[in-house]
Order: C-alpha cells, then structure tokens, then sequence
C-alpha cells in the first residue's frame, strides 16, 4: 500500500509518498481501509520533530473508512462498518491498524469525509468549551483564528453554550467566516491591534478566556485580554512555540490561569470519546453545527496540503483522499 512517511525530521519536502507493507491487525485492533485523513497542525508538529516520534514516521492521527479486518478477541464494531478515528498516528495511508475502543461508528447521514474532517478539531472544540474552560452565558470568550478548521467549531459550540464570542482572522474573506460560524464581533488583526480592540469592545474589561491555538505572534497580548482570573488556554502553536513564563507574570497580571491541554488527556476512555463524538454528531444532524471542508487533495499531495495549511491559508478542514 501507500504511504506518506518522515525519515527526518523537516519542512514539507521530507514528506515521501511511498510503498509500505499492508499491517495486520493484533488482539483488540482493527484495519481500517481509510476513504479520508484529516490535516491538522499536529500534523505538521510531528513532521518537524516538535512531538516525540520514531523515525521512519508515517504522518498523520486521523481518518475514517471501513473496518476491512479485525484481530482476534471482541470488538465494539465489525468489518464492513464505517468508523472514524483521531489521536492514532499513522494515518498518511491507504489502511492503517487501530486499537477498537478508538473507533468511533459513522452515524446514517454523516459522510465519512464529514465525519474524518470533525473529529478531531471538533472533539478539541469540545472539550475546550465544555471543560478546559466551561462557558457559561454571558461570558465572553476571544476566539484566535476563528475561520479556521478548529476556530470555526469552537466558534459555533461557544455559541451553544451561550457566550459572547470575539474572533480574530487576516483577511475579510476570513472575517465572512467567522461572522458565519456566530462570531459577535470580528477583528483582522492584519488591520488592526486585537489586543487593544478587545479592550474597547468589552469596555476594558477584558475576556474570560482566551483560546489560542496560535502561541507565539499572539500569547503575550492574550494575556493581556484577560480580566481578573481569566484562563489562557493555549491549545497549539502554529506561528511557533511560546517563549518560557516567569508564572509571577500570572498574578500582576490578575492571577491569572493559564493552561496547555491536548485531547488525548480529554478522551481517556472509549465512554468519554463515544460521549463527545456524539454530541458532534448530533449537532451535525440538527444543523446547530456545520461543517466546513476546505480543500481535499490526493494522499499524493501532502507536501502541498502542508504548504496549505503553514500557509494560513486554510478557510476549513483540509483532507487528504487516498
């Protein structure tokens, strides 16, 4: 079969597109003969070595198809039934081995590239709103990159729960997006000072919570969006990774939280999984949540799908088709 490998660590021209063996599933796994992989920025992070991993390295953590073999022992789903899964490297390719209690069951209505482009930035989405950070009406929340894959989900189930949401974006075109997904109030930071426009849309009060998957261009004015024991939650790193805090900074600034989670720590079990794929899901089949998928390109093509995505220039989920 094909596969998208790393045999160093680099920019998007190490990625090569490859013959590797078909792997066989063991006790309590499954192969999964994928139809669509998820592009995230974690993606991206593995590639140039900033996540741990084992050289040759096949890309990516998420993807669905149909389970075509299961290894020996029970298993919550069968071969044959469209699933969906995140949080399993190894993704870049035609099939790939995955533990069962990983495999989320694709629901009537739900197509395998609109389940493969939510799962995972919407299960981040979720926890980011519903626990990191649980939002209450009335709170208002600054939203970085709000037309993004992740942004523009957390953007609508922020909504859901009731908050006001500022978003930023770079251009107008993202600006529509963002205004689209439910943002109340949009800021190109591209134009203007998002930290001091947030001052004057709140009134100097500042935000509750800032979720930032940007880190380096935007943490240090974050910081200072946040009212009086509001929580940082820095949730990725796509412009580069945030430089060491002195924590003394946390209280002269309003004893202030600040967090870095991931969704592995959000998805420990199969019941939670099952518990937050779900409500996607449904939210999905309500229409209280869309979907957007930007752009899908060959398994051929990650280089450039990467080149994409580092390029801010993602309005969506972006896919690879094998």
């Amino acid at each position: 079969m094909k596969a998208v490998r790393v045999h160093q660590f680099g920019g998007p021209e190490v990625m090569a597109y490859q013959d590797v063996s078909v792997p066989e599933p063991g006790a309590g796994q499954a192969r999964v003969k994928l139809e669509a992989v998820g592009v995230n920025f974690t993606d991206v992070y593995h590639r140039k070595g900033m996540y741990p991993g084992q050289l040759p390295l096949t890309l990516g953590v998420e993807g669905g198809g149909r389970v075509e073999a299961l290894g020996p022992g029970e298993s919550p789903v069968k071969v044959g039934e469209r699933v969906v899964f995140a949080m399993q490297q190894g993704a870049y390719a035609q099939t790939i081995v995955v533990p069962t209690w990983k495999l989320v069951p694709i629901p009537e209505g739900v197509s395998t590239q609109e389940a493969s482009a939510v799962l995972l930035q919407g299960m981040t989405a979720h926890y980011l709103a519903h626990h990191t950070y649980p939002l209450q009406p009335g709170d208002v929340a600054l939203v970085h990159a709000a037309a993004g894959g992740a942004g523009g989900l957390l953007v609508q189930i922020a909504r859901l729960r009731g908050a006001r949401v500022i978003g930023t974006v770079s251009t107008p075109e993202k600006a529509e997006l963002a205004r689209s997904a439910g943002a109340d109030d949009v800021i190109l930071y591209s134009h203007v000072d998002f930290e001091q426009e947030v001052k004057r849309l709140t009134g100097g009060r500042g935000v509750a919570v800032v979720y930032d998957s940007v880190g380096k261009t935007t943490f240090e004015k974050s910081l200072n969006c946040l009212q009086p024991r509001g929580m940082m939650v820095l949730y990725g790193q796509s412009s580069g990774a945030v430089a060491p805090l002195d924590p003394q900074v946390l209280n002269t600034r309003g004893s202030l939280y600040l967090t870095r989670p991931m969704l592995s720590h959000y998805t420990r079990d199969r019941a939670e999984l099952l518990q937050r794929a779900g409500d996607l899901f449904r939210w999905m089949a309500s229409g209280q949540l869309r979907v957007r998928i930007d752009r899908t390109f060959p398994l051929s093509q990650a280089r450039q799908a990467h080149e994409y995505l580092e390029g801010r220039l993602t309005k969506g989920k972006l896919l690879l088709i094998p």
